[in-house]
């Protein structure tokens, strides 16, 4: 069930062919995320089994560890204190901040991308309507000029 799930998962936010380069990036970069916060809680475990002082010594309070280093809250309630530990976090932490700023970018993108098509449709009203109007006032003075010619 859960790689059945996990494959939905990634056709959902990396497939869809109609979906923008920028979009899927984002969407590969959060699968990334989650997998690097899911093995950086086992691997710290792992780093810290039997170092003293550990305070990370389950996979509950790593995955805990994992996320709150990855969004770059760090409360400090749980750290590394192994140099294989501290390395997993600096992995972790690059993950996050480079994920975060993906997603942060397309957000934007996708935004900005809306606005300027919301422009261009309104760029193309006024155009059309400046054109109708010019095409009107030419038929006036078409009017106006034949009227004055069949006066004289």
């Amino acid at each position: 069930m859960l790689p059945g799930f996990f494959t939905r998962v990634f056709a959902v936010l990396v497939g869809r062919e109609g979906r923008s380069l920028h979009l899927k990036a984002a969407g590969g970069a959060t699968i990334v995320l989650v997998l690097v916060m899911l093995a950086g809680a086992w691997a710290v475990v792992t780093a810290e089994q039997g170092a003293s002082h550990a305070n990370l010594t389950s996979y509950p309070k790593a995955l805990w560890w994992s996320i709150e280093t990855a969004t770059t809250v760090g409360y400090g309630d749980f750290f590394p204190v192994t140099p294989w530990g501290r390395v997993v976090g600096a992995v972790v932490m690059v993950v996050g901040i480079t994920t975060y700023g993906m997603v942060t970018a397309a957000l934007a993108t996708w935004f900005v991308g809306r606005e300027d098509r919301r422009r261009g449709r309104a760029h193309q009203l006024r155009e059309e309507t400046v054109q109708a109007l010019h095409a009107r006032f030419d038929q006036l003075e078409r009017l106006l000029t034949g009227e004055r010619g069949g006066d004289r």
